[in-house]
């Protein structure tokens, strides 16, 4: 059951975190299998002579998150809405807002975020609204506002918000995760780390096609200083940091980056008959014989693991091997969708071992290479093999595992 939480952050200056938990989702962006679900976070700041509203919620949620504002202030007292990036689960809540508040509250925004709410919602809510340009400060209640845009994080629209005074970041999708966290804050270490792997996955899945700006945006950040001075960073999802800020930027770049965690590979294979399991038992056998920790996914006919959770292990993974039955003179369409979405989301220097089995033919193997030639994958070696598995088989997966071994030691 959807539910809102809203709790006061700081005092001074009043600042509340209006947050809407959607355990109700399952594919986010209609694709991404999300059973953890998603929060969608909206903060109000209350200061001398205005109150700002960062960021709103859901179109669905309208009602849950307009209650709960009402309880914190009357809607048009509002003289502010920064809108940090126009997608719709941060925004769906901004015809009814602007209706309560009598379209007095000015938005803040890029000029893309100004085009794209028009697109959305019509020429009238963009009636009063402000385009900034990057870097453009404006003085706000006393306090100093900076705008600075980080484009294609993940829309060309997307800025952050730094109240220089406080040393504030409100980073909507930038610095966000999938999961619903006990807390709003990262206070409790043991929350953190069951909400980072969402994070990673968030990541991936929602801005991986553009993966390098994550690198670049955050280096503009660090070179502008706020990172370094922040007291606290606010995004558009998930939790909250002021207990260590810098962190959840840190986790950002080392995915953006590919950061590979010792050992680990990415084992991923579909297996209709067993044919192709076999192979891959010799093949996780000489991983685990030489140290290392396979992480595995395997289509059958008694499982099929969520895409969006296969992409989350990429970043981090030294190696990846993928095992393939030949299907109808393709890739097994299972893991053909997969690599379609590995290659545009999760597209890494890292090396991959093919493995693959067919009946009369073996197409898989060849037509795998052909994809990862085109990509910034390394391709190793391909095994494959007609059928069952044969003596000369296991030899040559594991002389292969040990060549990817060899790649990565």
């Amino acid at each position: 059951m959807p539910d809102v939480k809203v709790e006061k952050i700081r005092d001074d200056p009043e600042l509340y975190i209006i947050r809407v938990d959607d355990d109700r989702i399952r594919y986010f962006e209609a694709t991404w299998s999300i059973p953890e679900g998603i929060t969608y976070n909206a903060y109000l700041m209350k200061l001398d002579g205005a109150t700002v509203l960062f960021d709103l919620s859901k179109r669905e949620y309208t009602d849950l998150f307009m209650e709960a504002l009402g309880k914190l202030v009357d809607p048009k007292e509002i003289t502010h809405v920064v809108i940090h990036h126009t997608e719709p689960d941060h925004t769906g809540a901004l015809p009814a807002f602007l209706e309560a508040n009598g379209y007095k509250a000015k938005l803040i925004g890029t000029s893309f975020a100004k085009r794209f709410l028009e697109g959305f919602y019509g020429e009238k809510v963009v009636e009063n609204f402000h385009t900034i340009k990057d870097g453009e400060e404006m003085s706000i209640g006393g306090k100093t506002f900076r705008f600075i845009t980080v484009p294609w994080l993940h829309w060309p629209d997307t800025m952050i918000t730094y109240v220089v005074e406080e040393g504030l970041i409100f980073s909507c999708d930038a610095g966000g995760g999938y999961g619903i966290p006990e807390r709003i804050d990262d206070s409790d270490e043991e929350v953190v780390q069951r909400y980072l792997p969402h994070v990673t996955k968030y990541i991936v899945t929602i801005i991986g096609h553009y993966h390098k700006y994550i690198v670049q945006n955050i280096k503009k950040l660090r070179n502008l200083g706020i990172i370094d001075d922040a007291r606290m960073i606010l995004p558009g999802h998930g939790l909250i940091w002021r207990k260590n800020p810098a962190r959840i930027f840190e986790h950002y770049e080392a995915v953006g980056a590919g950061k590979a965690t010792k050992g680990k590979v990415l084992v991923l294979y579909d297996s209709m008959y067993g044919f192709v399991e076999r192979r891959m038992e010799i093949v996780l056998d000489e991983l685990r014989k030489n140290g290392l920790n396979p992480v595995v996914y395997r289509f059958t006919d008694k499982e099929a693991p969520a895409v969006s959770d296969i992409l989350g292990e990429v970043p981090d993974s030294e190696a990846i091997i993928i095992g393939a039955s030949t299907f109808e003179a393709d890739i097994h369409p299972r893991i053909r969708y997969t690599l379609f979405e590995l290659l545009d989301k999760a597209n890494y220097e890292k090396p991959v071992l093919i493995v693959g089995a067919y009946g009369w033919g073996g197409v898989a193997g060849r037509k795998i290479e052909t994809l990862i030639a085109r990509s910034k994958f390394d391709h190793v070696d391909t095994v494959e093999g007609r059928g069952m598995l044969r003596k000369e088989d296991e030899e040559r997966l594991r002389e292969a595992v040990r060549k990817l071994i060899s790649w990565i030691s």
